[in-house]
């Protein structure tokens, strides 16, 4: 097999490897929690502490990728990724599983933007449509493995080790794209750039700040820190984009800022994952804790929703040809829809069996969307911005998906009659969510006189009629 085939290969086992593990510890969530005797603030720090790490670097990873080489920074974040993951197998304690999960996210986050640069450099125009539509169908299916993969594990209870294999689970994939490593191309970009500093420093504590009180605050009942957190990070996040155009070599274009369908297309994808992937959290809590299913068969409850979407991501490129972003919208309200179905079916035996197809139609949507977002958003972003928006939106996918986690978490434990109320009241969040995003998605038609078509880099472009 020639240097350039083996190229889609090892970065796509990356691809699956940073968003499985995203998921893979929701499962694993009421097993950690008794494991290591934590609390359920720390439980969701530790989901939420991977994402927060993973999108905080997407952006500065981006920058230093076109400066040192893509390769380099592709091996060098799966060796500290495999080092989290070795890490967070052997910890302890709650707060040495933090630390280990936020060393995990370091690491995809220092790989992940340099997948798509590795995907352009080393693959022939003709293929890079069929390419990013793999690539895209890659992130869908990831997303939803991790909890059925990690049902698995947990329900075998390798060696009596508890949930401590869950961590090891994605190890053997990063050492095999470790090994495939020599054949990625030694590629960058532009002689010259700079690695903006104050830039990655401020949207890191911005980010931060952010997210810590709302994983630790309702558990602590909102101490004053809490609230002085919240106000860092509004600082910090405003001064980060009110200071792009005086900053030399800033991590984000000032263009974007100006560009309405970049604002609009970083708004939709951050609020979709705001429900994704909090809605798979939700579900795995409340069928272990509430409804007391193993692991195992809370994976199985959620095998359709899995397995739908790989259909989905499957059929979304041609969706997308022919319906532009009303695919988008329509996903939206079929999530929206199901989730407010789920609620009352839940609480029973013959309607978890009823809600077998409303997750499997759930799952379909999310696929469809998540494979065609991408595609759809840049096609709408022209002159400088295209190029930061490219990585703007991981950073909205994976921060939006941490701050959902921990809201999610937010509205079931909310005070409530029975589990039963509350898992209701954590649907209505979802379809919450799920609705904003579809009129945030009609938006992204606002623009007269275009039709999408497939560019040559396998993104949709506007063609003038």
């Amino acid at each position: 097999m020639s240097g350039h085939r083996l190229v889609l290969p090892v970065v796509l086992s990356a691809t699956f490897v940073q968003l499985v593990n995203v998921t893979v510890a929701q499962v694993a969530a009421p097993a950690i929690q008794a494991g290591l005797d934590a609390s359920s603030g720390a439980v969701q720090l530790v989901l939420a502490g991977y994402t927060l790490t993973y999108a905080c670097l997407l952006i500065p990873a981006a920058r230093l990728g076109d400066r040192y080489g893509y390769r380099r920074l592709f091996v060098a974040g799966t060796v500290v990724f495999t080092a989290g993951s070795v890490a967070g197998a052997c910890a302890p304690d709650a707060a040495s599983l933090i630390a280990a999960r936020l060393v995990q996210g370091t690491g995809s986050g220092l790989v992940a933007p340099q997948v798509l640069s590795l995907i352009r450099a080393a693959t022939p125009a003709t293929r890079r449509p069929r390419a990013l539509a793999l690539y895209g169908a890659t992130m869908a299916v990831a997303s939803l493995a991790g909890p059925l993969i990690g049902g698995l594990v947990l329900s075998a209870d390798l060696f009596s080790l508890g949930w401590r294999p869950v961590m090891l689970l994605t190890v053997p994939v990063a050492l095999a794209s470790l090994a495939g490593a020599s054949a990625l191309p030694h590629t960058r970009g532009a002689d010259g750039l700079r690695v903006d500093k104050l830039g990655a420093l401020l949207v890191t504590v911005g980010a931060g700040a952010l997210v810590l009180p709302l994983a630790l605050g309702r558990e602590a009942d909102w101490p004053w820190w809490t609230w002085a957190g919240f106000a860092v990070a509004a600082a910090a996040l405003w001064h980060f984009f009110w200071s792009l155009p005086h900053r030399p070599d800033p991590l984000l274009h000032p263009a974007v800022l100006r560009d309405r369908a970049a604002r609009r297309g970083t708004l939709l994808v951050f609020m979709f994952n705001t429900g994704v992937p909090s809605f798979t959290y939700l579900l795995f809590l409340h069928l272990q804790s509430a409804v007391g299913y193993s692991a195992l068969a809370a994976a199985l409850t959620s095998a359709p929703f899995a397995a739908a979407a790989a259909a989905g991501s499957t059929a979304a490129p041609a969706l997308t040809r022919r319906h532009g972003p009303t695919v988008l919208t329509a996903a939206s309200l079929v999530l929206a829809g199901m989730c407010l179905a789920l609620a009352p079916l839940i609480g029973s035996a013959a309607g978890r069996q009823a809600a077998l197809p409303v997750l499997a139609a759930g799952g379909a949507a999310f696929g469809a969307f998540t494979a065609s977002a991408f595609t759809l958003v840049l096609a709408g972003v022209h002159g400088p911005a295209a190029g930061s928006v490219s990585g703007l939106l991981p950073t909205a996918q994976q921060l939006g998906g941490s701050i959902g986690v921990t809201a999610a978490g937010l509205a079931y434990y909310a005070p409530a009659a029975d589990a039963d109320t509350a898992f209701r009241h954590a649907m209505l969040y979802q379809v919450a969510v799920f609705t904003i995003t579809a009129l945030i998605s009609l938006r992204l038609r606002d623009r007269p006189g275009t039709v999408p078509v497939q560019g040559h880099c396998g993104r949709s472009a506007r063609a003038r009629r």
